[in-house]
């Protein structure tokens, strides 16, 4: 779909991309701020910002709880979410083109005028503690947790985060929401029909939210190393779930996320990839995955995955071969022309509806402030060439700071030697 980008600075210190879509039918807002797990005021309330954002929906200056204000936004069909990672809490809407100010105005109430009550809090930390509950049985949520804290990023393991859920009490909600929530601290990009009288009454509504000035919070600096590979005894798992991870301690630019998508889609990508297709071929593993995690003061080079305990040798000796051949240059000019063709048509399908170009351009900007041109992407797909891979994928082999995690029932010996066929 055709759009223009224009980035606002507000008075109040704001700043976001309103993003003019013409015709649309809807309108997209999302709301960011650097609010997550990682600014809680202590490790000992580290779900603090998960519980933040599960109120954030309730009770408010206008409706008494969440179930009014709920029948308010959604009668016209408009739907709306949060989520909370390390870095961001976010807030999303989206509704028809014919009641963006009302759903606006909404979105402000809830976000600039929250009524946290004990009442609700009782009720979301329950909730929280369901979901987190429940993530303790799928593996692949236990395997992430462990392999950053054991490359040095101070993230708690899954039962650690529930344990937290307990210390959290109404102040301190209060405390994480006053300190976070400013509007220095704030971010959005709001994506639909945007004529220029529209555009100034968006930019009117967002100057008259009432966040104090406050300031945007820096990133955590972690200081990464590698870590020991790191086993999670189930004795009921059948199989082996493993994570492994190269990073890099820097933020990749726009052509190198590029250049690794290229890389992955050649490794993983399909049936004929070079790992994932030939241990499929050969009946090692049943799915795998290679994939970028580019963060504000790093990035990282992920594979994840399920094998059997009778397979697994073979498969990390083949991943071990293939990712050398990479580091070698042996790479065929056919599979980055297949690669690069892959990723220009996934480009030009990424921007066929307003959410698809919204979660776009917020996830680059949300990050760093960076604006991601999109009709500059082909370009940089264009250029990429096997000296460029070779080049980037050699600086992850040699950062020095890489990390392993399964979860299994086998011994601690198997995943020390799976590991070791990491040694690139």
């Amino acid at each position: 779909m055709r759009h223009s980008v224009d980035e606002i600075v507000l008075k109040n210190g704001m700043k976001g991309l309103l993003i003019n879509v013409p015709g649309a039918s809807v309108m997209n807002f999302k709301i960011q701020f650097r609010a997550g797990c990682r600014y809680a005021k202590k490790p000992e309330l580290y779900e603090i910002a998960h519980i933040v954002e599960h109120l954030s929906f309730g009770a408010n200056a206008r409706f008494k709880d969440e179930q009014a204000f709920e029948s308010e936004f959604t009668k016209n069909g408009a739907y709306h979410n949060a989520w909370t990672s390390d870095l961001s809490v976010c807030y999303e809407a989206e509704c028809a083109d014919f009641e963006w100010d009302r759903i606006l105005e909404l979105n402000r109430i809830s976000i600039t005028e929250p009524r946290f009550n004990d009442e609700e809090l009782k009720s979301e930390k329950s909730t929280v503690r369901s979901e987190l509950t429940g993530y303790l049985n799928d593996y692949a949520r236990l395997i992430w947790p462990r392999l950053m804290s054991a490359t040095g990023e101070p993230v708690p393991t899954l039962r650690e985060r529930l344990n937290t859920v307990g210390n959290i009490e109404l102040k301190d909600i209060r405390e994480h929401y006053r300190r976070t929530h400013t509007a220095n601290n704030m971010r959005f990009v709001i994506t639909g029909r945007l004529p220029r009288r529209r555009k100034r009454q968006i930019i009117k509504n967002l100057e008259n939210w009432n966040l104090k000035e406050g300031e945007r919070l820096e990133a955590p600096d972690d200081q990464l190393h590698s870590g020991n590979p790191v086993l999670i005894r189930r004795k009921d798992a059948s199989n082996i779930t493993f994570g492994f991870s190269f990073v890099t301690p820097r933020k990749l630019s726009s052509e190198e996320t590029r250049i690794m998508d290229c890389l992955n889609h050649i490794l993983s990508g399909t049936t004929s990839s070079r790992i994932f297709g030939q241990a499929r071929k050969r009946g090692l593993i049943y799915s795998m995955g290679s994939s970028l995690t580019n963060s504000i003061k790093n990035s990282s080079w992920d594979f994840d995955g399920e094998v059997n305990l009778e397979t697994a040798d073979e498969l990390f000796i083949l991943i071990q071969r293939e990712l050398n051949k990479v580091l070698n240059g042996e790479i065929k000019e056919s599979d980055i022309e297949a690669a690069k063709s892959y990723a220009l048509g996934r480009h030009q399908m990424s921007a066929q509806t307003v959410s698809q170009i919204s979660d776009y351009y917020s996830d680059s900007y949300f990050l760093g402030g960076d604006i991601e041109e999109y009709h500059k992407i082909p370009g940089l797909i264009s250029s990429i060439d096997k000296s460029k891979i070779v080049t980037l994928a050699r600086e992850y082999a040699g950062s020095g700071i890489k990390g392993f995690a399964a979860v299994g029932s086998c011994e601690k010996a198997i995943i020390n030697d799976l590991a070791a066929h990491l040694e690139i």
